[in-house]
């Protein structure tokens, strides 16, 4: 399937790619793939964890659940498809898993890409609105209404996405690697190959720019700038401004490096040098963007009081059916072991210490 027929065409990058000796560098490679089994597997756990939690145990539906467990679900499809990127990195920057999983994955992760992005700017509306419009917030806000709008942005994202999937596939090179790439040569004549090229490498890097980073990322400043502004007044301002410079902060440290390199992935269809610079920062730029689905579970999840207590009792209603009453965990014959949860804080439940009690019959 990956073969290279004599009449088969190519866009002049991918033409170079093919021809040009990739990255040997095994230090930089073996840093980026311990770096992704890290995230890979920290993101499954977290991810799964908010997913069981706010799917499965919070026993009332809020528009704020809606939000995290849809973001959850994505960022989950994202990290599952990191061991594929891994195992990429692993084999030297050789594809050897085949033209369809090329696809899924390439799809999964601007999928993830975009409808993160939506959610992200979703939920820093909808605050807004709950600060500047609470009457009208309160009298249009439902649940029902958050997954409408979840629906539209996942079918908004696997829009958007589709570019990627018809125009991905695995390409040999002269040095009997295998590319997973795009290419934009598909699909296209030879009178119109290099209009064609250039309009969908550009199309593609722009509008994924624009629409995944650039506008997401005017809308998150603006809405939690507004709303710092509404609070002025409060005593709990501070923490606000700790909370929104995170969240901004993450957002565009995990995205940038990536959309800056997609942009001088561009231009190294004129410029051969460039090329030696995309496949060194690419891959490493690429792993900074997968790490925005280990790092949203903890700045919209764990960072809220009510959402961490709901998952300790979640956890500890697991041990509470692994014995007979609740608070003992161990009992041998004489002696029995008994654990209290205290709170470090009157007004932070979540905040506490666990105590052991060994007591003799």
């Amino acid at each position: 399937m990956t073969n290279v027929s004599e009449d088969q065409v190519f866009c002049p990058q991918l033409e170079m790619m093919r021809r040009h000796e990739l990255n040997n560098n095994t230090q930089v490679n073996l840093t980026v793939v311990c770096i992704h089994g890290l995230v890979s597997g920290l993101g499954i756990l977290e991810n799964a964890l908010i997913i069981w939690v706010v799917g499965f145990r919070l026993r009332q539906r809020t528009v704020a659940s809606i939000w995290v467990l849809n973001l959850a679900l994505s960022d989950f499809l994202a990290t599952l498809t990191l061991p594929l990127f891994t195992l990429y990195l692993n084999f030297r920057h050789s594809w050897e898993l085949g033209n369809p999983l090329c696809k899924v994955q390439t799809f999964i992760f601007f999928f993830n890409m975009f409808v993160s992005a939506f959610l992200l700017a979703a939920i820093s509306l909808d605050r807004l609105l709950l600060v500047t419009k609470p009457v009208w917030s309160q009298n249009h806000r439902s649940v029902a209404g958050a997954w409408k709008v979840c629906i539209l942005g996942w079918l908004w994202a696997a829009a958007n996405a589709l570019p990627y999937f018809v125009f991905r596939s695995v390409t040999e090179t002269k040095h009997k690697r295998k590319l997973c790439y795009h290419n934009f040569a598909m699909y296209s004549s030879h009178a119109t190959l290099e209009r064609d090229c250039n309009m969908r490498q550009w199309t593609t890097a722009i509008s994924k720019l624009l629409l995944a980073f650039i506008l997401p990322l005017a809308v998150i400043a603006g809405s939690y700038i507004k709303i710092g502004l509404s609070l002025r007044s409060r005593n709990r301002r501070r923490n606000f401004t700790k909370m929104v410079t995170s969240v901004i902060t993450a957002f565009a440290l995990s995205w940038a490096p990536y959309h800056i390199f997609c942009m001088i992935e561009v231009a190294a269809q004129y410029n051969m040098e460039y090329l030696k610079l995309v496949e060194v920062g690419l891959p490493l730029a690429t792993t900074l963007a997968f790490l925005n689905p280990l790092l949203n579970p903890i700045l919209y999840v764990f960072s809220c009081p009510r959402f961490c207590v709901r998952i300790r009792q979640s956890l500890g209603a697991v041990f509470d059916g692994l014995v007979e009453e609740r608070g003992v965990l161990l009992m041998t014959p004489g002696k029995s072991l008994i654990i209290f949860y205290l709170p470090l804080h009157r007004r932070m439940s979540n905040l506490g210490v666990f105590v052991w009690l060994r007591r003799n019959s």
